[in-house]
């Protein structure tokens, strides 16, 4: 496990720089999600205990396995894969956000099935911000017709927009999707007086340039956990 300690630290040296290098003062905001789907509940664990308490999951049935098993700690759970309806119940009573909400239909039944008892499901909507055919989200024109009808949705808190851009390993056209992500946020937040507060952006290979654009959230995996177990 000590391989997965060391990964930690790494990360954390490269988040510390990235917000030196953008001159941003806000880490007290920021928040490094842990990506371990199809990996042991024991790696989880062993980050928890190094002070990672964030983690983020993309199988349903996985997942709940998981959060029964670590159900004494403060672990918050994030739910970050393609949804499917008839998912959605599961994903309602078990975590506290949601990053990959992409569609109307989908917020409604998250909204109908979030257990009363529980606080607001924190939610993000996914973006196609590089308007890829085979990705999944709301285009960028798209979201401003169905923004009000989310944001009005009981048992839900819509936190921000989340997006997974296409492929580049140039920093400033990492940095131009991100830009355009957290301008898309600004635009409907003036527009519809909310005051979403989350850029859910950056994985391992482009987290610089997603800080550099204000991501509050980024998801790495593995360069946390190493190569996942199948």
């Amino acid at each position: 496990m000590n391989n997965t300690l060391n990964q930690l630290d790494h990360i954390n040296h490269r988040i510390k720089q990235a917000f030196k290098d953008s001159g941003r003062s806000d880490a007290d905001k920021f928040t490094l999600l842990a990506v371990s789907k199809r990996h042991p509940v024991e790696k989880i664990l062993s980050l928890y205990q190094q002070g990672q308490r964030d983690f983020g999951e993309s199988y349903v049935q996985e997942a709940v396995q998981k959060i029964q098993q670590t159900a004494s700690s403060d672990i918050v759970w994030h739910f970050i894969g393609p949804i499917q309806s008839n998912k959605t119940r599961d994903i309602a009573q078990n975590f506290q956000w949601v990053h990959s909400v992409d569609r109307l239909k989908i917020a409604r039944r998250l909204s109908e099935q979030r257990p009363a008892q529980l606080p607001d499901l924190n939610i993000c909507l996914q973006i196609n911000i590089s308007d890829e055919p085979q990705k999944a989200g709301f285009s960028p024109k798209e979201i401003f017709k169905h923004l009000e009808n989310i944001a009005d949705l009981p048992h839900l808190k819509l936190r921000g927009l989340m997006a997974i851009p296409r492929k580049t390993t140039e920093f400033e056209q990492q940095r131009l999707a991100f830009h355009q992500l957290k301008e898309l946020l600004q635009t409907l937040n003036k527009q519809f007086k909310l005051s979403m507060d989350t850029l859910s952006m950056g994985m391992s290979g482009d987290m610089e340039a997603a800080i550099a654009e204000g991501a509050t959230i980024v998801r790495i995996g593995t360069a946390l956990f190493g190569a996942r177990e199948y």
